[in-house]
């Protein structure tokens, strides 16, 4: 068991009119002009933007706004917010979306207070000093970013997709109503629940096999989401289900499933390129990169991945053949993947293979030039990545 530091200090309402505390929130956290911060029309279409931004006015929060955030959210995004927060005087951000948003609140943040290009934070040129203190109304469970110290954003000036880790990014609240997930479509849905689902699996996978209750924590997480997300395909408005989701989303990032382990994280570095090229969903890149690391690398622990066949998967445990086993829990992962409507391949993902060009380009960027590895549970040189991808393709 590795020692460990458990730090998550950001206070949760949860329920279904914890929205009506926004602005109360706000004020007990210091905020005195606010960036609302959201994506598209979804959130003016079910009214909870005008919702939010009505109770800033009564509590008198002075506040702008700021839409435009899109799936794996870009850098100019961003740099457009930093300069909106600087020209308005905002103290306060605030996200209304899912991951997206909050990533791209988070980097708006960093940016404020630094002089240079927040892009720096993400090329581990420079660490933070300072930073706007955030919160989040989530209406997508699956990131975790709610909870969690880290972000992604993508420069599209070469289409890099970079992420950043800092506890001075953790929000300060987290506002989380399940019945602002009832009207998410299947597919984002499914993708959800697979992001949540890999956030503690990279966690899971690890050769610390000593922490009892993490593993138990991280297992049970993993089964409950299995559960929920054919309860909400069937029933969207399922409001049980779909707080198991909610509530899910943020215990698999903020921490609690890997203390005392050694996370690996290969499949999201492998993935951050696969959408970084072809802007796909986060999540459906998740499950189609997956089982090719998975049959790749299982035999540098095959008990681990016995134990995931057998706790999570429900793969009978052939004591004799643990391989066999092992082999069994992946493909059992990949049937749940076509279950629920997500893919187990880079050509089920976009349409196509991908090219020998592509990959070697996927290659170069997740390899950072070919200077680093990536993953603990197996560490990847660029060769193991590059036939990872090939495997997926």
């Amino acid at each position: 068991m590795k020692d460990f530091k458990y730090y998550a200090p950001t206070e949760v309402v949860f329920g279904e009119h914890a929205e009506e505390k926004i602005g109360s929130l706000v004020k007990r956290y210091g905020g005195t002009k606010v960036l609302v911060h959201y994506g598209g029309q979804s959130a003016i279409r079910s009214g909870l933007l005008e919702k939010v931004c009505n109770l800033l006015k009564e509590e008198g929060i002075p506040f702008v706004t700021l839409g435009g955030v899109v799936p794996n959210p870009r850098l100019s995004k961003v740099h457009e917010g930093i300069d909106l927060c600087r020209r308005e005087g905002v103290d306060f951000l605030l996200a209304v979306g899912g991951g997206s948003v909050i990533d791209s609140v988070k980097a708006i943040g960093y940016g404020v207070p630094y002089d240079g290009d927040v892009w720096d934070f993400y090329l581990g040129k420079v660490t933070p000093q300072a930073m706007l203190p955030l919160a989040t109304v989530l209406t997508i469970p699956a990131a975790g970013s709610e909870m969690s110290n880290s972000s992604v954003i993508t420069n599209e000036d070469g289409d890099v997709k970079l992420g950043y880790s800092h506890d001075l990014s953790r929000p300060k609240f987290a506002i989380m109503n399940p019945c602002r997930t009832f009207t998410l479509p299947p597919y984002q849905t499914a993708a959800g629940v697979t992001d949540i689902m890999m956030h503690t699996m990279e966690r899971y996978f690890s050769h610390d096999n000593d922490m009892t209750l993490t593993d138990a924590l991280a297992e049970a997480l993993l089964r409950t989401m299995k559960d929920a997300i054919f309860a909400v395909l069937k029933d969207p408005c399922d409001y049980r289900n779909r707080a198991q989701i909610m509530w899910g989303s943020s215990l698999a990032h903020n921490d609690l499933t890997g203390c005392g382990l050694t996370g690996d994280w290969a499949t999201h570095e492998l993935e951050h390129e696969l959408s970084g090229m072809f802007d796909v969903t986060h999540g459906a890149g998740l499950a189609a990169i997956w089982p090719s690391w998975a049959r790749y690398v299982y035999r540098e622990d095959v008990s681990r991945f016995v134990r995931f066949a057998v706790n999570v998967m429900d793969v009978p445990n052939d004591f004799g053949n643990p391989e066999a086993t092992a082999l069994k829990g992946i493909e059992a992962m990949e049937k749940f993947y076509h279950a629920i409507g997500m893919p187990i391949n880079i050509h089920e993902l976009i349409g196509r293979e991908a090219t020998d060009d592509e990959i070697r380009e996927m290659v170069r960027k997740c390899s950072r030039n070919y200077t680093a590895t990536q993953g603990s549970f197996k560490v990847l040189k660029p060769e193991d990545m590059e036939e990872i991808y090939k495997m997926a393709r």
